[in-house]
């Protein structure tokens, strides 16, 4: 991989940090935009095999990074800590012309501070959530960023009231989710058999989700093997995991799944239910209008401590954006092999239940913007970076 020390110095050098999979593949499209409006850019930080398939140099791998829950931050502490020293140094040694953050609170802020210090302006992209717990974040945030770009309606009037510069930017899902088949070709594609039932199973890009909740999907898939005995299973494998991080335990269980990397959103749309971990996914899922079952667990104290501060009645973002339950959280305890399995299987069985969810999921889309959030952010970027081709859209 690329160091610091490799960058052009003619251009203006962006340093970006995206830690996890969704941030991966926003940050590449961003990337992608702004290097169409200025190829002199520098584009250098954290990220993935998307991000450096768009130009950008990862001085650290996002999948070292991919980690959520306290218990699990400190069991990754040392990668995390080195990862922002490395960062750090940068920073206060050769600051670039714009630090870019992608989510990734807890260490985000954290960089944020240290690029205050260095004088490095911070563009904020993809706000943590700090409406749905520790709201008074937004006051550190107004301390350390010069301008944040938010993808939900909701989150600007928020910002603003905080004092905060703020630009809705529509979210950049909208743009990525293309499908072009038809569920029967869509299956096909992926050598599926249209006529018999296909459940996707979605269990996360960190490696914690996966020691977590893939037993616990397994599992359940081994319950709707008995209940519809021709039923197939079709798994996306993100970008931070490896084919062994996986196959060992569907070998283990006797299960047959498809597994893939690649056109997820066709992937989707092969499927007649889903089984997600929370997160952006479900997010791709409602947009495709794929029914789906959400189902998050964190450790027990982790747990525990979010149950005091969250502030939000659902934690799957498609529900949090439809503004009501739309699709089912199992949270906890709930999120157990047999309940799993029921509920597909009333999705695979009930065709009204399944087809109001389908309904109230294509409501979502119409609330997230009208696409182009990428090119508004990298607009907006070299904006904030002093680039002289950087006209405002």
């Amino acid at each position: 991989m690329a160091n610091a020390e490799s960058h052009v110095k003619s251009g203006r050098r962006i340093m970006i940090v995206a830690g996890e999979a969704s941030g991966d593949i926003y940050g590449a499209d961003l990337a992608r935009e702004a290097l169409k409006l200025a190829p002199d850019l520098q584009f250098f930080g954290i990220g993935g095999s998307r991000m450096r398939e768009a130009g950008v140099s990862t001085l650290v791998d996002s999948s070292d990074m991919a980690v959520v829950g306290l218990i699990e931050v400190i069991k990754h502490f040392d990668v995390i800590a080195a990862a922002f020293r490395k960062l750090k140094q940068i920073l206060l040694n050769d600051p670039p012309d714009l630090l870019i953050l992608i989510d990734y609170p807890g260490f985000n802020l954290r960089l944020a501070k240290v690029a205050k210090k260095a004088g490095v302006t911070v563009l904020y992209y993809i706000s943590p959530q700090i409406w749905a717990w520790r709201q008074g974040r937004v006051k550190k945030i107004a301390r350390l960023v010069d301008h944040m770009a938010v993808i939900l309606p909701f989150e600007a009037p928020f910002y603003e009231g905080a004092g905060v510069p703020v630009t809705f930017v529509g979210h950049p899902m909208l743009d990525l989710v293309t499908v072009t088949l038809n569920q029967a070709a869509a299956a096909v594609s992926f050598d599926l058999d249209p006529s018999r039932e296909i459940v996707g199973l979605f269990p996360g890009s960190r490696h914690n989700e996966i020691e977590r909740l893939l037993p616990e999907i397994i599992a359940a898939a081994v319950i709707l093997k008995e209940k519809f005995p021709g039923i197939q299973f079709i798994l996306p494998l993100a970008s931070t995991l490896k084919n062994d991080d996986i196959v060992p335990l569907l070998t283990a269980a006797g299960l047959e799944v498809t597994i893939t990397r690649e056109r997820i959103h066709d992937m989707i749309r092969a499927c007649d239910a889903v089984v997600s971990v929370s997160g952006t996914v479900t997010l791709e899922i409602a947009l495709v209008g794929t029914p789906m079952v959400i189902i998050y667990k964190l450790s027990p104290l982790t747990y525990q401590l979010a149950k005091r501060l969250v502030k939000v009645p659902n934690i799957g973002l498609c529900n949090i954006v439809a503004g009501e339950t739309v699709v089912r959280e199992l949270i906890q305890d709930q999120a157990n092999p047999s309940t799993i399995a029921d509920e597909i299987a009333k999705l695979l069985s009930d065709q009204a239940y399944h087809a109001t969810i389908v309904h109230k999921l294509g409501e979502i889309r119409s609330k997230l913007g009208l696409g182009g959030a990428s090119a508004r952010v990298a607009h907006l970027a070299l904006s904030l970076c002093g680039h002289p081709e950087s006209p405002l859209p």
